[in-house]
């Protein structure tokens, strides 16, 4: 045998058996790059050569890598991800985090944050680690939420297999539903920032609806942006125009004592589940997870340890509880459904937060459509049209048509933050906590056996059983509320203002 220092020694020594001398002309399980001197020549650095060479030989001989061949036509930069996932995250959630201590108690929302945000973020890594392994077996570079649902399925226990042909179906609808009730909140919300301002300066109250027809127009045009790439200066705008508004809420909230006195450490057990679906709702967003990962330039710097995921879900947890906490602190039980509407009315820096926080959230509009133009439209309907000459006309159509839709459903339901509620704890506990868990212990189902195997199912039997405990006692909260306060006696709680 050669040295290493030959490129036809290399390969010789790695797959040759010792003893036995085989003609180069005559290998037939590596290509023609592996065999050419010419194509494969020694290099100044031999540690680089060998690396190198290894990888050809491990993707010749069948180890295929999805990140090797996605082919994306616009793809997002680590930076540009990282902008979208916090831009997804900063909503309209993170400005209900005071009521949620208020509910919770301090010392509880601190803990209670901290391991929910943990929780949260395991379950986007078991996904994003999941929807990879699956790439590889099925050699495809990405498979989509339900795509990974349903192959996940098919190779786990026999229950469960029999469940796959519906899996991409269910998760569609739930993730379809999440992102739908999105839209409609952020629909109110920007309409009612506008309309606090507004009030100020009017004779009588502005209707709120008349504002929403006259956003409609513009919120049609901004859903007509295709893809993530062309998104991220807008949402780069957006997330400015969010973090300038937080530093004047952060001002009002510390101009405030805050204060221990009348704090409640431990709120009242009744209220946690409202605490726990405030939380969950807002910290949660796996219905972006996916199409984030999907449309980056280098997917593998998305879930790596310092990678996107981690540092986007890191700033995201640390900047709630600290909303969270000092506006509770701040304002106690005087605090309100959103802390915008809690800073004082009549300052003009209080209003000018109020409309660049409507402008951001009427960008995030659009980010959030994406997950649910891509349900309905690239998922299901994009196949039946596609051989047809108006292929745009009928896809502008349809982007249309779901941005009307959810324009309805929030001009015609007043409080419509306490139905999204209910479908946020329904939705988010399936789709983003058991959801992940269940297709992890599916893909490890033949990989593991003996003491890991157990642990590993123990661990994913466990988040199932806590997302159900949240899936069932946070709806019937919900639905107990919206009783409440639909029901023939109308409930006047100071903390029950729209989020």
């Amino acid at each position: 045998m050669t040295s290493s220092g030959s490129s036809a020694g290399v390969f010789q020594y790695e797959a040759v058996p010792r003893g036995e001398t085989t003609p180069m002309s005559s290998t037939k399980n590596f290509s023609a790059a592996i065999n050419s001197r010419e194509q494969l020549t020694p290099k100044t650095n031999a540690q680089s050569y060998a690396i190198e060479l290894n990888e050809l030989k491990r993707k010749e001989a069948g180890d295929y890598d999805p990140y090797d061949h996605s082919d994306i036509e616009h793809p997002t930069t680590n930076f540009e991800t990282l902008i979208h996932l916090l831009k997804s995250s900063f909503g309209t959630g993170i400005l209900a985090m005071p009521l949620a201590f208020y509910h919770s108690g301090y010392i509880l929302g601190i803990i209670g944050t901290s391991v929910i945000g943990l929780l949260c973020t395991y379950c986007m890594h078991m996904l994003v680690r999941t929807e990879y392994e699956l790439c590889k077996r099925k050699k495809v570079p990405s498979l989509t939420y339900p795509g990974t649902a349903e192959a996940a399925l098919a190779e786990g226990p026999p229950f469960l297999a029999k469940l796959a042909p519906y899996s991409g179906t269910i998760s569609n609808t739930f993730l379809l539903l999440y992102q739908l009730g999105i839209c409609c909140v952020y629909t109110v919300f920007v309409a009612e920032n506008i309309k606090n301002v507004l009030d100020q300066y009017m004779a009588n109250p502005v209707d709120e609806r008349i504002i929403m027809v006259i956003i409609l127009l513009p919120l049609v045009f901004i859903n007509y942006i295709k893809n993530l790439k062309f998104l991220a200066p807008l949402t780069i705008v957006a997330n400015v125009l969010t973090f300038v508004s937080f530093a004047i809420i952060f001002y009002f909230i510390f101009s405030k004592k805050v204060t221990l006195e009348d704090r409640e450490p431990i709120g009242d057990y009744r209220d946690f589940p409202l605490y726990f679906g405030t939380v969950l709702f807002a910290l949660e967003a796996i219905g972006m997870i996916m199409p984030l990962k999907n449309e980056m330039k280098n997917p593998q710097n998305f879930g790596s340890c310092c990678g996107v995921l981690n540092i986007g879900m890191l700033a995201v947890v640390v900047l709630y509880m600290m909303t969270g906490l000092f506006g509770y602190l701040a304002y106690g039980k005087h605090v309100l459904g959103s802390i915008s509407y809690t800073i004082d009315p009549e300052n003009i820096a209080a209003q000018v937060c109020k409309l660049m926080l409507a402008v951001a959230i009427f960008t995030t509009h659009a980010l959030s459509m994406y997950v649910a133009i891509d349900i309905v439209w690239t998922q299901n309907l994009l196949r039946r049209f596609e051989k047809s000459y108006y292929v745009n006309i009928w896809e502008y159509a349809i982007r249309t048509c779901l941005v009307v839709l959810t324009f309805g459903l929030a001009v015609a339901i007043p409080y419509i933050d306490l139905f999204i509620s209910l479908v946020g704890a329904l939705c988010i506990s399936c789709s983003g906590i058991a959801f992940p868990a269940i297709m992890d212990s599916c893909v490890q189902w033949q990989s593991h056996r003996g003491v890991k195997m157990v642990l590993i199912h123990a661990k994913n039997v466990a988040i199932a059983l806590f997302a159900l405990l949240g899936l069932v006692v946070g709806t019937a909260t919900s639905l107990e509320k919206i009783i409440e306060k639909f029901g023939p006696i109308e409930s006047n709680s100071l903390n029950s203002t729209s989020t």
